[in-house]
């Protein structure tokens, strides 16, 4: 499954020399009491790339003179960051100040001045930038929302401010474990654990190198928070949403047509319900998203985005129809008092929404499967590639135009043989 729109062995120890890129395009001149709001926003970068300067430098002290002594929790957890940090391979880490707004004093906000004066705090929306070396060809990009005090003419970070996206590394003290082809985050769990996540994606990876004919990393990283209210803090949404969910995918690009580097969240709970054949799947089809993130588009229906995913997860499996798609398996049959034949359409991109109608959800990603085996079955594998390369790429054709070109009928005419091929299949 992929979170759209927001903004993807043998033991080896990880290198703990870390190249941190640092942005400073945004400092200015060191402030002053009653500097402006630009000032401001030179002053706080600054502290920022104190930061990642200490993290490259393995400098634990100078990373926390940035943060607010009077802010003692607060510190703790940063020295838990810094240490998290430090166990990554980092190819590039910048924070970058893009607004600052909001001053305040003890009492609350103050309006009609622009300056700030000691005691006073801001809170700066702020462009994290990071890349791993040896897994991330663009860098992840997320927005943060931090507060920052100024006490005897300088600034320090004091907080997260509500609204801030949570990264892993702030969750706990974080293990990380490399595979042959996967890297493996995780919080609250041991190595050991964490050596079955990395088996588990690396047989992803080689099964897609098997189906994906296009050119990828062929690596993916994952993350794997303590629990589902974490990993929902990592998607930037709420429990409830991820709820029955074993993972996500979700990536960040600065253009339409960027490779994003790609995040495979797991939810431990889901996921450790699932068997082996399950967990196989289950990243199978992450690692199909890691790696056709370059050709999928806005303009890439999510039955076909999705159907794909499924087609090469399950592939190899032996699963019947019937058990791989038992939620519309039960509407076409009209168990549930619903249904009585195949859906009238193909599921559209609103019915793959998390947080929805978890039967609707079911029968939209058993639909797509369904639509991209048939396609498999009675075209050849070959073209259900090409029909997604057809779509993600030159001017985003329409899907009606993409299967004229691909497979020589319209979307109508699919539709209704897919409708007869979900009949046959799980009638």
């Amino acid at each position: 499954m992929v979170a759209r729109g927001r903004e993807h062995g043998t033991w080896r120890t990880l290198p703990t020399a870390l190249a941190v890129a640092l942005v400073a395009g945004l400092a200015t001149a060191c402030g002053q009491p009653g500097e402006g709001a630009d000032g401001t926003r030179g002053s706080v970068q600054r502290v920022l790339d104190q930061q990642a300067a200490a993290v490259r430098e393995g400098d634990e002290r100078r990373f926390l003179a940035a943060v607010d002594s009077g802010a003692e929790e607060y510190r703790t957890r940063q020295r838990v960051v810094f240490r998290n940090l430090r166990k990554l391979p980092l190819a590039e880490l910048s924070h970058v100040v893009d607004e600052v707004s909001g001053v305040h004093r003890t009492g609350g906000p103050r309006t009609g001045q622009p300056r700030v004066r000691e005691g006073e705090s801001v809170t700066a929306r702020v462009r994290l930038r990071y890349r791993l070396s040896g897994y991330d060809t663009e860098p992840v990009i997320a927005n943060e929302r931090l507060t920052f005090v100024r006490r005897a003419d300088r600034w320090y970070l004091h907080s997260e401010a509500p609204g801030s996206r949570s990264q892993l590394w702030e969750q706990g003290e974080l293990s990380v474990v490399e595979g042959d082809r996967s890297l493996v985050l995780g919080v609250g769990a041991g190595r050991a654990s964490l050596k079955r996540f990395t088996r588990v994606a690396d047989g992803a990876v080689r099964a897609v190198n098997r189906s994906w004919p296009r050119q990828w990393p062929g690596r993916m990283v994952l993350e794997a928070p303590r629990n589902l209210r974490d990993m929902a803090r990592l998607l930037d949404g709420t429990p409830e949403t991820y709820q029955g969910i074993a993972a996500v995918t979700t990536g960040t690009a600065e253009s339409d047509r960027g490779a994003p580097a790609d995040r495979v969240v797991v939810n431990p709970e889901a996921y450790g319900l699932l068997g082996p054949s399950g967990r196989r799947s289950v990243l199978t089809h992450e690692a199909v998203h890691v790696a056709t993130r370059a050709h999928t588009t806005s303009g890439t229906p999510l039955w076909l985005s999705e159907g794909v995913a499924d087609w090469v997860g399950y592939r190899g499996s032996g699963r019947t129809a019937t058990a791989a798609a038992p939620v519309l398996t039960r509407f076409v049959r009209g168990a549930d008092g619903v249904g009585g034949a195949a859906p009238a359409r193909l599921p559209g991109d609103r019915a793959f929404r998390f947080g929805r109608d978890p039967e609707a959800l079911g029968r939209a990603y058993e639909g797509g499967w369904l639509a991209c085996r048939m396609i498999a079955e009675r075209w050849g594998e070959r073209r259900l590639i090409d029909l997604y390369l057809t779509v993600g790429e030159g001017e985003r054709p329409e899907i009606d135009r993409a299967l004229r070109e691909v497979l020589g009928i319209g979307e109508a005419e699919f539709t209704e043989r897919w409708r007869a091929y979900v009949e046959d299949e799980l009638g």
